[in-house]
């Protein structure tokens, strides 16, 4: 077989793992891969406006379609600016492949132009990372990465390819399967386990299942609706989770935590039995852990063992993938015939009904200026809840989060665990060149917005129509919230005074611009975007700068301590019932 160069075997390695896209931007030390790219037609680049951006949309991108997300960044600056995005991948658990360029190997540690320690700067924020420093190791080093980051707990996996590698040449092989002796998930869940949880699951009086964004990434979402539909149980999903058990669907109570609904966030505090699947107990959901489910035993699955008991103790733990643990549960409650206590749900039903009753979500409508969880209700209606939506983050996150109902998993994209403003729009961007048949839309704002303004130009260059939401309130809305509740309003820092004409804006990088301003036009204008299938479209809504998020659990709080709109009071519970204290 011939000998062929690093950067030749890098992008054969690319086909064989069936690629059709790579985000990134060119610079010295990923030259000789630039050139390969060149010379074949199979694999798009897609040529960014910001390394982060690249990482966005690569991470968008996996969200969408469910396949590893790729990246190719140069050394040193390169790199260092695709780190907030390999960090936002790594917390949400994305699988993505980073191929970072590097200085020649003889140089490595002579502070030469462009090096940093890529290895040492990203090893706390990727599942694993590679120098490769043979051209010999290169395939299996790529193969070895796109297992990684594919298997068990998902995420980003960077290989740093110093120039001269990309150069050397030697003959291709790239092995069909890999095995590492020190990494190997386990999917299928313990036999054992999986018949006490069954056990003790039936036997709840007052049961509650609680999922999250591992359900999504494991392709779980059939097994939990049957297993769901079975039991008869109330449901929840988190921020990340959103989409894995249908929104519409009565059994779902909506997403609990911090800004969650008032009847998911007091069921979880009274239930007596807790079914956490494919979540991590995060402190957004949790709230003050010792006053975290007092009452619940739990049971707890997910494929990463690292993720039990680690923020809150479980009685039973079940390490395994999420589909594999659910049908083992389905199949012995079906072929053993049994059945929960129907008279104990039915009496939990009522109590659940009672605490939506307190209609959580509701919110003053005017018709004087927009509301922006108004805009986001027609949004919902304009597209009847079928599109993709990505999110930036603040306030408008967690509004797109209540008000659009998600029935479908990988629906909802959205940065959970780093919480990264500017990634939304990049990860449109990416969530529609996987999905092109599918309407895409941003919710951003006018802060997060401004952070990866200028991938409209790669938007514009790659054909990507994808529709703009930009809920304008002049502040950075969240950060605003927190002043008023708990900083005495003392407005640090979050109001705009100089920002931009949007409208412009947009046109000035060859797309539509709309400005609403009333709330009688918002309909309109979405329905008017969305008709325009091959064009962006920003639509900068002006909102109303005083609007707050509810329903929100104050820091230090616990699941039955919420703030409610229009209500000064802290909600509460105590033995005897609902009070308000």
């Amino acid at each position: 077989m011939e000998p062929i160069t690093g950067a030749e075997i890098l992008v054969r390695c690319l086909k064989e793992e069936g690629v059709e896209h790579i985000f990134g931007y060119p610079g010295g030390s990923v030259l000789h891969i630039y050139d390969a790219l060149y010379a074949q037609e199979d694999v798009q680049h897609i040529l960014v406006r910001h390394e982060q951006a690249a990482t966005h949309a690569a991470d968008g991108y996996a969200r969408a379609s469910g396949k590893p997300g790729v990246v190719l960044v140069t050394s040193g600056p390169g790199v260092t600016n695709a780190v907030t995005g390999i960090a936002t991948a790594y917390m949400d658990s994305i699988p993505m492949v980073i191929f970072s360029g590097q200085v020649p190997t003889a140089l490595i540690g002579n502070d030469a132009f462009q090096e940093v320690d890529t290895v040492g700067i990203t090893r706390p924020c990727v599942k694993h990372n590679f120098l490769v420093k043979d051209v010999r190791q290169l395939a299996e080093t790529v193969k070895k990465a796109f297992f990684i980051a594919t298997t068990g707990r998902p995420g980003p996996v960077l290989v740093d390819l110093p120039k001269d590698v990309t150069i050397s040449k030697t003959e291709y092989h790239y092995p069909k399967k890999i095995k590492l002796r020190s990494y190997s998930p386990t999917v299928r869940g313990h036999a054992g386990q999986i018949r006490k949880a069954v056990d003790l699951i039936l036997s709840a009086k007052r049961p509650m299942i609680y999922t999250g964004g591992g359900v999504v990434l494991s392709e779980g979402s059939t097994e939990l609706v049957e297993l769901t539909q079975l039991l008869g149980y109330p449901i929840t999903n988190t921020l990340m989770g959103l989409g894995a058990y249908p929104a519409t669907d009565r059994q779902f109570v909506g997403m609990l935590g911090m800004h969650g609904t008032y009847e998911a966030n007091m069921a979880m505090h009274d239930c007596d039995v807790l079914i956490a699947i494919g979540a991590r107990f995060d402190d957004r959901v949790t709230g003050k852990l010792e006053k975290f489910c007092p009452t619940a035993r739990i049971v707890h699955i997910d494929i990463d063992p690292s993720s039990i008991s680690k923020n809150v103790r479980v009685d039973i733990p079940i390490v395994g993938s999420v589909p594999h643990v659910l049908r083992s549960m389905i199949n012995v409650i079906r072929d053993e015939k049994l059945r929960p206590d129907a008279e104990a749900l039915a009496l939990w039903w009522r109590q659940i009904e009672q605490w939506r009753g307190m209609e959580s979500l509701r919110y003053r409508n005017s018709d004087a200026v927009i509301k922006p969880q108004f805009v986001i209700e027609q949004l919902y209606k304009v597209t009847a809840g079928q599109a993709i939506i990505t999110s930036d983050v603040g306030q408008h996150q967690m509004w797109a989060a209540q008000y659009y109902l998600f029935d479908r998993p990988r629906q909802w994209i959205n940065s959970g665990g780093l919480g990264t403003m500017g990634f939304g729009l990049p990860a449109a961007m990416g969530a529609k060149l996987a999905m092109p048949d599918q309407d895409v839309a941003c919710v951003t704002g006018d802060g997060s917005i401004q952070m990866m303004l200028q991938e409209l130009s790669t938007m514009k260059q790659y054909c990507t129509p994808v529709k703009i939401v930009n809920l304008n309130n002049g502040y950075l809305g969240m950060v605003r919230q927190w002043q008023e509740f708990f900083y005495q309003k003392r407005y640090s820092m979050t109001y705009f005074e100089a920002l931009p004409n949007f409208v412009m804006l947009a046109e000035a990088y060859g797309h539509v611009g709309m400005r609403i301003e009333k709330p009688g036009d918002v309909e309109g204008a979405l329905r008017e975007a969305f008709a325009m299938k091959d064009r962006t479209v920003f639509l900068d809504f002006i909102t109303d700068p005083s609007e707050n998020v509810f329903p929100m659990i104050p820091s230090g709080g616990g699941q039955n301590e919420m703030l409610l709109a229009e209500r000064d009071e802290m909600v509460s519970t105590h033995e005897e019932g609902m009070v308000l204290v």
